[in-house]
């Protein structure tokens, strides 16, 4: 018996590769895009995530279920089993750390609109509705209740100020473009456009790439 054989009956609905690797692959792109991308992204709609968790869910209950056995080909199984589950269970982690931590950073932002609260997932939403109003709480019995009630709001836009804190959309990140086209960059003293091909990977500023990104025809690096 070789290795793909082992694989096979790890994954009988496989041939020699897991079922899950499109939904690896889709994870993995979606945890580089979110690392990459000065501003939160959209929550997969696909429901990429759920299946993504159910896949760990069962993957951990086979582990369960193996655990013990001290045949030598089953043993080799269970650790093809766990190495992929580890690899699953990063993925997932490090991709909700990162959103968190913008939805921390801005979560007044991400709560300003109906356009930018659909990015969040229902925990999500749930989270930083939470997270603001403990934030606020913690203000008022620190300082704001000494203000007047006027100056008490975090987000007060009077003198076209806004207290609002607002990712930085000019940040700069890396794209690999998917198709051939045009691509235009705005720049400091003034905007350029050239031709890029498929495979080429170029520096913008996310004001610029984040329309190109969202048509699929470039993605985060």
């Amino acid at each position: 018996m070789d290795i793909d054989d082992i694989l096979r009956e790890v994954d009988p609905s496989s041939d020699g590769v897991p079922s899950g690797t499109r939904d690896l692959q889709a994870l993995t792109r979606r945890w580089v895009a979110e690392r990459s991308a000065p501003e939160l992204l959209d929550w997969p709609a696909d429901g990429l995530f759920e299946r993504v968790s159910d896949r760990v869910k069962r993957q951990i209950e086979k582990v369960e279920d193996m655990t013990g056995d001290m045949d030598p080909k089953t043993n080799f199984a269970l650790i093809v089993i766990q190495t992929e589950l580890e690899r699953y269970k990063f993925l997932v982690r490090s991709y909700l750390r990162v959103r968190i931590a913008k939805i921390d950073k801005h979560t007044l932002h991400y709560l300003s609109t109906q356009e930018l609260r659909d990015r969040l997932s229902p925990m999500e939403l749930a989270y930083a509705t939470r997270h603001q109003a403990l934030l606020h709480n913690h203000y008022l019995s620190s300082f704001l209740a000494s203000f007047p009630p006027q100056l008490q709001n975090l987000n007060d836009t009077a003198g076209n100020v806004s207290m609002i804190d607002a990712p930085d959309l000019d940040a700069a990140v890396f794209v690999r473009m998917l198709r051939d086209r045009d691509v235009h960059g705005r720049g400091t003293d003034a905007d350029n456009s050239l031709p890029a091909e498929n495979g080429d990977v170029l520096i913008l500023r996310w004001s610029s790439a984040k329309a190109m990104v969202d048509d699929g025809d470039a993605e985060l690096v």
